[in-house]
């Protein structure tokens, strides 16, 4: 009699591996997507909210990296979706405008994590295979406040359509300040 020996995957792998990645911007899509794949996950891609929330109803994934801002609208509302269809899943949501705000909205919707482009493939994958209980790394080098504060009036600006009168108003600060700033480098 022949005894059958079954191999069981290690415990620090999932047995399932799919992966969807949501993200407007297409060669980081790409480049993204074929580093996942060297790392073994089944990766598939959409470029939209709209497509992501098709991808998550057609088969719930086991894992999502989500940017926030797509240009049909947030990356939160993917992240809610597939976790009203697989609440085990594993999110991370991806912005190049982090704040305390968003990072909050996008945990309590669900997401594992929040990570600042530009995120690395490495850094995606560390922050996927996490232990659940476990809390991030600090990242390397993170940003100063000067920086943030730099970036977030750099974002007001652009959704203003770079006006110093309306950017000032909203920021709530005089222009001539803020025009001071503006013409400033940005801070490291």
């Amino acid at each position: 009699m022949q005894e059958v020996l079954t191999q069981a995957a290690p415990a620090s792998v999932p047995a399932d591996m799919s992966l969807l990645l949501v993200d407007d911007d297409r060669p980081f899509l790409t480049r993204l997507a074929r580093a996942m794949e060297g790392r073994g996950y089944q990766v598939r891609t959409a470029d939209s909210v709209s497509a992501g929330l098709a991808a998550v109803e057609e088969d719930a994934p086991a894992f999502a990296v989500i940017d926030l801002r797509l240009g049909d609208g947030n990356g939160l509302d993917v992240i809610a979706r597939l976790k009203e269809r697989r609440p085990e899943a594993r999110g991370i949501v991806l912005t190049g405008y982090g704040n305390i705000a968003t990072a909050v909205s996008a945990v309590k919707l669900g997401a594992f994590d929040f990570l600042a482009k530009p995120a690395d493939a490495d850094e995606i994958h560390s922050a996927l295979a996490a232990a659940r209980d476990s809390r991030p790394m600090p990242p390397e080098n993170p940003m100063s406040a000067d920086r943030v504060r730099w970036e977030h009036i750099q974002r007001v600006y652009e959704l203003c359509n770079r006006n110093v009168s309306e950017t000032a108003r909203r920021l709530g600060m005089h222009r001539r300040t803020l025009q001071r700033i503006l013409a400033k480098r940005a801070p490291r």
